[in-house]
């Protein structure tokens, strides 16, 4: 998989034209609910988002591609559960992993119409959540709200990663006595957030 990503973002290096497409793709790819598990999409787009520091590919195709991709996939995954609901359970991937639907509806059930704003940044229940919401036939005003907003904020925060972590890195270069303690602060951090992700899980 790591291959994979690696030849994709290579090839939006070397064809920027094709960056608002691609990413449409890949965001509709890793939001669309029948997909998703085959779509490598978070770690894609957060490598795309490492090309826009130097210039090699602009960031309105990669911000547009995104949002659209995903709230266009949420949107379908959103009207198959309405509209064929009662089938999803017999049907690949849920037919043989019938968790992912079990997970959805109790993230569902927990949350309720804020689900579908949330489950958008939790990735073991983002794709299924807009099925879900089909299927417990969310209102479509609240969901495509809750849908657009999601889509608007999660895009950027995927991209953002990428080129905040370019920037800092040819910072460190030309400071490169600041190389060792910087990478300690972030090991640290990282270890820091873990445990505490962990023991927020734990308790909940």
């Amino acid at each position: 998989m790591g291959d994979f990503v690696h030849s994709l973002v290579e090839f939006i290096r070397q064809n920027a034209e094709w960056t608002g497409p691609i990413i449409f793709l890949v965001a509709f790819g890793e939001s669309f609910a029948f997909v998703s598990l085959l779509v490598p999409g978070t770690a894609i787009m957060v490598a795309a988002g490492t090309l826009v520091r130097d210039g090699t590919v602009p960031i309105v195709p990669l911000l547009v591609g995104g949002i659209a991709g995903a709230t266009l996939g949420d949107g379908i995954s959103y009207w198959l559960g309405l509209r064929f609901g009662h089938l999803i359970p017999g049907m690949w991937p849920f037919k043989t992993r019938p968790e992912l639907l079990a997970n959805g509806h109790r993230f569902f059930e927990r949350h309720g119409g804020k689900s579908v704003f949330i489950g958008r940044f939790f990735g073991p229940v983002r794709a299924v959540i807009p099925l879900i919401a089909g299927m417990m036939e969310m209102p479509a005003g609240r969901f495509w709200l809750a849908n657009i907003l999601s889509g608007l904020i999660w895009a950027p925060v995927l991209l953002i990663p990428g080129i905040a972590a370019t920037s800092i890195w040819q910072l460190l270069e030309r400071e490169e006595g600041w190389v060792p303690y910087a990478l300690t602060g972030a090991v640290l951090i990282v270890a820091s957030c873990a445990w505490i992700i962990w023991t927020y899980r734990r308790k909940n």
